[in-house]
């Protein structure tokens, strides 16, 4: 059974192209994106439906199936071309033209990449198919979206590990976080970190920022929209990152990783006002 977090995702997406109409167009790719990633994981777990649960001690991107994933990138890369907007529908066109080794070859890039490069900074966003320092290469972001329903299904079926305090980047994979979110616990809320790739949700310290190390409370704060409280700006005033989080404890229905992708306007206060994202989504944003 395909895990029910893939309509959920689907669902909150089409909800709220009505409720924020700024960030429609892209809720709407989305959804659509996302669509498509359900039915990639529904087929690799059919694939890989006899195989044991893997041990945790084992890092998630020991494995990588390229006999289960490549046949599978070509036809991704024609939903690309048919949804996306133009930049990015035009780097799969033209990685699509390149053929099954370029196909690995970006795979493997992104999969084996050390986690910061991995994780795609925000520095600089957007697409460039030449890839300069600092910008964030088309291959890759395509090789993310495509490989993200791949490391979440590895994700879902390992054994559970216990880990020592709260690291800043994923347990699992070593990816960054793309979102926090806060849920009630006693008297006030826990919070947690959302993996960019393989979505694993680990705890993590309220007053502590994941970019730097800063623990000083006056250097940490957080900032939000009446609009839009259910949505804060994490902010550090020491390395100017900043990095939303999701208070479910206000709107128990959102989706964190979708919730994210809608609030367009608390990153532009935040570039604004001189923070830096920690981790872009799969909009770029």
């Amino acid at each position: 059974m395909i895990p029910a977090q893939w309509d959920r995702r689907i669902r909150r997406a089409s909800e709220l192209t009505s409720t924020y109409a700024f960030a429609a167009e892209g809720l709407r790719y989305y959804a659509r994106v996302a669509t498509f990633q359900k039915s990639l994981y529904a087929e690799i777990q059919k694939g890989l439906a006899d195989s044991p649960k893997v041990s945790a001690d084992r890092p998630l991107r020991d494995e990588l199936d390229l006999f289960l994933l490549l046949p599978r990138f070509s036809p991704f890369l024609s939903v690309i071309q048919q949804i996306a907007p133009a930049p990015l529908a035009q780097a799969a066109s033209g990685l699509a033209q390149k053929g099954p080794a370029a196909w690995q070859l970006a795979i493997e890039d992104f999969w084996h990449a050390e986690p910061e490069l991995a994780a795609l900074t925000s520095e600089t966003e957007h697409v460039d198919s030449e890839g300069p320092d600092g910008a964030i290469s088309s291959d890759r972001l395509l090789a993310w979206i495509f490989l993200q329903p791949y490391a979440e299904y590895l994700a879902d079926n390992r054994e559970i590990a216990a880990v020592d305090g709260a690291p800043s980047t994923c347990p699992l994979c070593g990816g960054k976080p793309v979102v926090g979110v806060l849920r009630s616990e006693g008297d006030g809320a826990k919070k947690s970190l959302i993996c960019m790739l393989c979505a694993h949700e680990w705890n993590f310290r309220r007053i502590y920022c994941p970019a730097c190390g800063e623990e000083r409370e006056p250097q940490m704060a957080f900032y939000s929209a009446p609009e839009i409280a259910h949505v804060r700006v994490d902010v550090c005033d020491t390395c100017h990152t900043y990095l939303k989080s999701i208070d479910l404890t206000k709107t128990g229905l959102a989706v964190p990783v979708v919730d994210e992708l809608a609030t367009i306007p608390l990153d532009l206060w935040a570039s604004e006002h001189g923070y830096h994202k920690l981790q872009i989504n799969l909009l770029g944003t």
